[in-house]
């Protein structure tokens, strides 16, 4: 199998690590081994009857029979959705899915294929009698990104099933093909406002092995921030038309955008050589993840247009930390980590998998949530069960949304998400992410993982085939006092090279105990608070536990304490008097002092609606 065939999301020409393939790392037991049997049994039908009720699958079947625009349902990027959840059905038949999900897939393929044009333009929005032109609203169309994730989709096809004759890749190659004939060199110097169609020309490059579309990408990438777009009221950053993406000193604008545009902007990088543009973009991760990232490793502080605030404005109540620029940010940061093989990329990635992208969806896997405040003021109410909302007009979990990318996004990447877990290199296996698994590489190292983390730090590596190689096992930034079998282990990657027997085990001890995380105090909207983690989740009081609405409650320093694998931690709460000047010259009376459990963040929601926050004010 060549390195452009193995069955993963990201498949770059050259780095520090290699990434397996879905047949080469399994998850099998634990959190995520749950969330991919949810996601296959109930999530991905869940979006395709959404897909079907809303009007956007039928969307292309009236293309086809030449009756747009009238009938067309859901906004400008609506078809998007429909190539998003066919990656992630191709993921899942990649993993072992069903004959029932290929049939799926290859009928709705079927009538995507149909609604394509004679050159090779296909969206549902533009170009025919009755609807505007094409490529007439770059700034907010959608086109290119649509188009980009076709080609993502179907690259997923073409690494899980080589050489299937559905025609999707046949369908994608012919969308690229206009691209490049539309905005090549010498061609029209322009971009779209929603990066994502460098993404997708960037990984069919490495499927096709055609350059165009690598070169393509690049011209793409080098073309934002020369001002091809219009001026609009959240200003070029908005969509990263500023500055030269080489130039910047951190992720700003729309933090989906941002983070799409960074991680293509990381494939370019390394497929070209381009090791000064890879030196840029490493710095503008730094930067954004020590002044601009949430403590659950979410992104956007903005509502307003969905974006990266300031240096340090990161408000807990206005919090969007849309889950799309979650899922965004872990794209750029394992290609960062692939290119490099530095642990602080799959650090933010398990920060990402625990507090966002597992919090978003519902244990059932038909409700999700868009943003990811850090507190709720309100306890709002639940939706029903067939309603379309808002983005974020509802403080629990919706069943669908007006703009619905993040549960096609989370469909994907759960589907996806053992090529995440572990990469290769020729002196052995990197264990990134923790969860009870196999591996067993195409070199002939098979791994097993059995461990009941982040619930226990216990994680055992036992050997199934006998081997010279050494396995390098993720010591997360938090975990001060980790122990791999017995001696200690500082964060970083902690590695054992020797010759291995078939049942040799590597023990490795992460503390997961109750720790508090104290803000930076540039952080103004929750200074003199603090946060409360246990291994890699952040845990947050919720008003079911405590009794009360959380905003009255104030920590009392030093009782935070482990509960078998819970936290709990005491509080005093007060009523205020609805009459009171909250502005004095000594602090008022402490209040009642009771003792409450914390919950995971990413369970929070789960029993009804209620209060919640996260950083927790200390009592004096």
């Amino acid at each position: 199998m060549t390195r452009a065939a193995i069955p993963a999301p990201v498949l770059p020409s050259a780095g520090v690590l290699t990434p397996l393939g879905l047949d080469e790392s399994r998850i099998t037991g634990g959190l995520w081994a749950q969330k991919q049997v949810v996601n296959a049994a109930a999530t991905l039908e869940h979006i395709r009857a959404r897909l079907e009720s809303e009007g956007w699958l039928p969307n292309f079947d009236l293309a086809a029979a030449g009756a747009l625009p009238e009938g067309r349902r859901g906004r400008e990027f609506a078809d998007s959705e429909v190539y998003k959840w066919l990656e992630a059905l191709a993921w899942e038949i990649g993993r072992g899915g069903s004959d029932e999900l290929e049939q799926t897939f290859r009928a709705a393929v079927a009538r995507v294929a149909a609604a394509q044009e004679a050159d090779g333009y296909l969206n549902t929005m533009f170009g025919r009698e009755g609807q505007r032109p094409r490529w007439s609203d770059l700034e907010w169309g959608h086109e290119l990104y649509c188009a980009g994730h076709l080609l993502q989709a179907a690259v997923a096809r073409a690494r899980t099933r080589p050489g299937s004759d559905d025609g999707l890749l046949e369908v994608a190659i012919r969308v690229a093909d206009l691209v490049v004939r539309e905005f090549g060199p010498g061609a029209r110097e322009a971009i779209c406002g929603h990066a994502e169609i460098e993404l997708g020309l960037a990984e069919l490059g490495r499927v096709t092995g055609d350059r165009r579309y690598t070169e393509q990408a690049a011209l793409f990438v080098e073309r934002h921030g020369k001002h091809t777009l219009r001026d609009i009221e959240h200003g070029r950053a908005y969509y990263q038309d500023d500055v030269a993406v080489r130039e910047a000193e951190a992720l700003r604008g729309h933090a989906v955008r941002a983070n799409y545009l960074a991680a293509s902007a990381v494939d370019v990088a390394i497929d070209t050589g381009d090791a000064d543009l890879l030196a840029a973009l490493e710095r503008q991760w730094s930067r954004t993840i020590a002044r601009r990232t949430y403590i659950t490793g979410g992104q956007g502080a903005r509502h307003s247009d969905e974006a990266f605030g300031e240096d340090w404005e990161l408000p807990s109540d206005r919090a969007y930390s849309e889950t799309c620029a979650g899922i965004a940010s872990l794209m750029f940061a394992w290609r960062l980590l692939l290119a490099t093989g530095e642990a602080r990329y799959a650090d933010l990635i398990e920060r990402i998998l625990y507090n966002v992208l597992a919090t978003s969806v519902s244990d059932e896997g038909t409700a999700f949530f868009y943003s990811n405040p850090l507190q709720q003021r309100v306890e709002g109410a639940m939706p029903d069960p067939g309603e379309t909302v808002g983005r974020a007009s509802t403080s629990l979990r919706a069943p669908w949304f007006s703009v619905s990318c993040c549960p096609t996004n989370i469909g994907r990447t759960i589907a996806s998400l053992g090529a995440y877990l572990a990469t290769t290199t020729a002196h052995g296996v990197q264990v990134h992410q923790y969860a009870a698994g196999e591996i067993r590489t195409a070199s002939g190292i098979a791994l097993t993982v059995d461990t009941a983390y982040p619930a226990r730090g216990r994680i055992v590596v036992r050997i199934d085939e006998p081997g010279d190689f050494e396995i390098a096992l993720r010591v997360p930034g938090w975990a001060h006092g980790a122990t791999l079998d017995g001696a200690p282990v500082s964060p970083g990657y902690a590695r054992v090279r020797r010759r291995w027997n078939e049942g040799d085990e590597v023990v490795l001890e992460l503390p997961v105990a109750p720790r508090v995380s104290l803000p930076d105090p540039r952080i103004d909207a929750v200074r003199g608070s603090v946060a409360i983690e246990r291994g890699p989740e952040v845990w947050a009081l919720e008003s079911v536990d405590l009794g009360t609405d959380v905003a009255g409650a104030v920590l009392v320093p030093g009782s935070v304490r482990a509960e078998g694998e819970g936290v709990v931690a005491d509080f005093l709460v007060r009523e205020d008097d609805a009459a009171a000047w909250p502005y004095a010259a000594e602090q008022p009376p402490a209040g009642e002092q009771r003792t409450s459990a914390l919950v995971p963040y990413r369970r929070w929601g789960n029993r009804g609606p209620a209060t919640m926050r996260v950083f927790l004010p200390l009592a004096t």
